[in-house]
């Protein structure tokens, strides 16, 4: 299985979405179908941006192979309080500077739910750990 891992800055609007765009490019490299890409792809921003937005930072692992897809997503912090909460749609916990900047609608986790083949998601003050599963079904 082929890993990549990138680095996600707090609060850096401008950067947020390149993990995702590079996921994006290296699937279509790969031939996978379109739709499958716009699933991946779309779960992947949505995670990005709550790392962006919601922590101190954290990173996201890209595991890839014919068959399947892995996102892993581990922030530094702050947790999730109340992940049932956090799950529900509409929810949110966005700044003001998020919700001005486009973020905050509170249904990234709901969104990534709907997208992926299965979900993880664990958090502690210390931070939270998100892992997204896709198949490919050839």
């Amino acid at each position: 299985m082929n890993k990549k891992t990138y680095f996600i800055k707090p609060k850096d609007y401008d950067l947020a979405g390149y993990a995702s765009s590079d996921v994006k490019k290296i699937l279509k490299q790969m031939s996978f179908e379109r739709h499958l890409i716009k699933r991946i792809c779309s779960s992947s921003y949505e995670a990005e941006i709550n790392v962006v937005i919601h922590s101190y930072g954290g990173i996201m692992s890209f595991s890839f192979d014919e068959s399947k897809v892995e996102l892993e997503f581990i922030d530094y912090g702050p947790g999730i309080e109340d992940i049932e909460l956090a799950m529900q749609e509409g929810y949110s916990t966005a700044s003001d500077l998020d919700r001005q900047n486009g973020f905050g609608a509170g249904m990234g986790l709901v969104n990534i739910q709907r997208q992926a083949d299965h979900m993880e998601i664990t958090s502690s003050p210390n931070g939270t750990t998100l892992k997204i599963f896709f198949e490919r079904h050839v």
